[in-house]
């Protein structure tokens, strides 16, 4: 569809939630049925380590992730919904606000953040972890959203298009770097780099950026032999199917065992303790094994039709930064999907990202199903069809 300037003209910061129309219906369905299905396969995947891995966390309760699981999806449903009612004026007015509290916890999380597996990525907030890099992906959407809307018809140029933009990415991304979380800082790069594409920038500096990106990459497979080792075990798995390869070696064994029709909902082995994050970032093979290539691909499905629903919403919105906005996030969930399906089939070396509303993780699901809440306010003012 074309738009006029009339049409992507901005709504004001003072938008009331009065004379808007529904949420989109289809879309909020969609959501509630991909968080179901996460919820209860996130009971089958996780039951056995809970139990069988009993200690100061679980206590030998095998529905403790279950629950809790469930209890921040209800939580989440809440926030959602909350998002929703807000007009999207009340996000472009705190986009900057909400991107400084966001580097603030960042560059908290190297200093006083919780260790685990190597890494410093989640502050303790009383008896809960925050992770803020799922914060950071979010208030770079609203924070470029809004800058593409004030410059505008400077977006081509250095001092306008690529300056301030670079500076927020370079900015969240060193503190990424510094946990170390290079996953997320890939994603930010990569949602950063499509938000400045809607945003209008010149081609010549993708491809710059590309050119970039392939010379750094050589750079770091030559002078860092731990970076080589990865790509090999990528590219290899089974050479090293005990060591570094033992991760990817039991997805594509728990994916293969599914079979057709998979073992039943609740029938996978290998969750039994053989698939490292059988529960988190590895529960699309466990989803795999239980229900089959039929089950993964109707969940691939019904992700497919949530982004495909998320792009429309964004393509009949009124105004520019809602358009944004929904645009960035859709695209941030289609990242993630890919990235995290990719590596559970090895077509991506491994890395630590979750699949939506499927992984376990509380403070993810929440800032998730925020997201979402946000794409349901602007369907509430898309152009009448």
């Amino acid at each position: 569809m074309r738009y006029d300037g009339a049409r992507l003209a901005d709504f004001s910061a003072a938008a009331t939630d009065e004379g808007r129309g529904r949420m989109d219906l289809s879309f909020l369905l969609l959501v509630l049925g991909l968080l179901g299905t996460g919820v209860l396969m996130v009971l089958s995947s996780s039951f056995p380590r809970a139990y069988y891995d009993p200690g100061r966390v679980t206590g030998g309760n095998a529905a403790y992730y279950f629950v809790r699981q469930l209890l921040f999806a209800g939580l989440g449903v809440g926030v959602m919904l909350l998002a929703s009612r807000l007009p999207m004026g009340f996000y472009r007015r705190y986009a900057f606000p909400f991107l400084i509290l966001t580097a603030v916890l960042l560059a908290l999380v190297p200093l006083i953040g919780v260790k685990a597996n190597g890494s410093r990525r989640w502050l303790g907030v009383g008896g809960l972890t925050l992770q803020p890099s799922e914060l950071a992906k979010l208030a770079v959407i609203l924070s470029f959203s809004v800058l593409i809307c004030r410059y505008r018809e400077r977006m081509k140029t250095i001092r306008y298009g690529l300056l301030p933009f670079l500076g927020i990415l370079g900015a969240l991304v060193g503190l990424l770097v510094l946990e170390p979380h290079f996953s997320a800082s890939v994603i930010l790069l990569a949602v950063g780099a499509v938000m400045l594409f809607l945003g209008g920038v010149g081609v010549g500096w993708f491809a710059a950026a590309f050119a970039a990106a392939g010379t750094g990459l050589a750079v770091l497979l030559t002078f860092f032999p731990y970076a080589s080792s990865r790509i090999m075990t990528w590219r290899d798995p089974f050479s090293s199917s005990s060591d570094e390869g033992y991760q990817i070696v039991q997805s594509l064994y728990t994916i293969g065992s599914g079979g057709l029709s998979g073992l039943g909902f609740g029938g996978s082995r290998q969750k039994y303790l053989f698939l490292p994050e059988e529960h988190n970032d590895f529960i699309f093979s466990v989803c795999c094994e239980e229900l089959g290539f039929i089950g993964a691909a109707l969940i691939l499905s019904l992700f497919a039709l949530l982004i495909l629903r998320g792009y429309w919403i964004a393509l009949h919105c009124r105004s520019r930064f809602s358009f944004l906005v929904c645009a960035g996030i859709t695209t941030l969930l289609a990242v993630q999907i890919f990235f995290n399906v990719a590596v559970a089939t090895n077509l991506l070396p491994c890395t630590g990202i979750s699949l939506p509303f499927f992984s376990y993780g509380g403070t993810a699901l929440l800032i998730q199903l925020g997201e979402m809440g946000i794409v349901l306010s602007a369907s509430r003012d898309v152009l009448e069809t």
